[in-house]
């Protein structure tokens, strides 16, 4: 938890007890009812903490069989509502299933059966267990980048978000989720992460907390500040090039799935004095970047380079390149969903091919 956001809670679950059998006359009892995970659009973690304190949710008990009704009727069901993008854990850590669209539902918990002849007339419990929703955010494009690259500031200048700003390293400490909306009505997402640093692959600083969230972005766009970065008198300073490299880095050895995303670089703050001999210098650095690895340490230099669609010159405070920002975001998005339906009309045609 960071602020008074939250992306992980623990709930209990329990399904119903089976209502009991009628030895006499052999009638089964109702099944106990099932706990349903639901996905629902504006439902937070927090609402859920928040309304339901103690974080158990247990289903009703099937009702007994009688004389007046030999099949007892179904035990009272139970419905979580939780946000879109949910991965559900067991206890152990295994998943047990994911929610990513509104009105998807998860069985949680299985409740007993009734009391039959099969269980000799005597009802069984519901299953229980300890859930974990893990949450991470589903947007179309991931704003990665180290603190003060001007990420906040660049949400707020192509969508209506309102992020915090200020001229200190850490503002953003919670995500910040933006739409930017285009002149034909057009959305797509943007969602502004915690500021990463060097070793949040080993959950330093949010570590793990920003990089999960990552994970569900269609594409990547790193902002970089042209002019380097340091974080405190402490750290190393890192040229534009660094930074690009140490980025693509810590993505790597957290997962090596995020560097084959589809990626834009926006080169921030060119406002700034010598902004361009930097960008010069920058552009020559990465069409080789390979003739400059001897510049750095080794552990800093990744496996895979990440290859940019389009790398944009911006300056959210003049609102330089933002325009074209926002036209190449559209476009990558554009052709991505259609490479990503290209392969899925080749396999439907594979598969009616080897039916044949």
């Amino acid at each position: 938890q960071y602020g008074n956001f939250i992306d992980d809670l623990r709930l209990y679950v329990r399904g119903g007890t089976g209502g009991m059998g009628y030895p006499r006359l052999g009638g089964e009892g109702g099944r106990g009812g099932d706990v349903w995970l639901v996905a629902q659009e504006r439902t937070t973690l927090k609402t859920i903490r928040d309304r339901y304190p103690q974080k158990r949710f247990v289903a009703g008990t099937g009702a007994n069989s009688s004389v007046k009704a030999l099949k007892g009727e179904k035990g009272k069901d139970c419905e979580v509502h939780v946000p879109l993008g949910i991965s559900v854990l067991c206890d152990d850590g295994k998943q047990i299933g994911e929610l990513n669209a509104a009105g998807e539902r998860l069985l949680a918990a299985r409740g007993g059966l009734g009391g039959s002849l099969a269980t000799n007339f005597v009802p069984c419990k519901g299953q229980r267990r300890i859930v974990h929703l893990d949450l991470k955010l589903i947007a179309d494009v991931g704003l990665v980048g180290f603190p003060n690259a001007g990420k906040s500031s660049l949400l707020s200048k192509i969508s209506h978000a309102k992020p915090e700003i200020a001229s200190y390293a850490f503002t953003t400490i919670q995500p910040e989720l933006g739409k930017i909306m285009y002149a034909d009505y057009k959305q797509i997402s943007v969602a502004d992460l915690p500021g990463l640093i060097e070793g949040a692959h080993a959950n330093k600083g949010m570590g793990h907390k920003f990089l999960k969230h990552i994970e569900r972005t269609k594409q990547l766009l790193l902002v970089v500040d042209i002019s380097g970065f340091q974080l405190s008198v402490k750290t190393q300073f890192r040229t534009a090039f660094e930074t690009i490299l140490l980025l693509t880095k810590e993505l790597e050895l957290y997962k090596e799935e995020l560097v084959t995303k589809p990626a834009l670089l926006a080169i921030n703050k060119m406002d700034l004095p010598c902004a361009k001999d930097n960008l010069d210098e920058l552009m020559k650095q990465l069409q080789n970047p390979q003739d400059f690895f001897h510049l750095i340490e080794d552990e800093m230099i990744p496996e895979k380079t990440l290859e940019f669609k389009d790398l944009i010159p911006i300056s959210t405070y003049t609102g330089e390149g933002i325009e074209k920002l926002k036209t190449c975001i559209r476009k990558t998005i554009y052709e991505e969903a259609e490479r990503e339906n290209e392969e899925y009309q080749k396999k439907k045609l594979l598969l009616l091919q080897t039916s044949e």
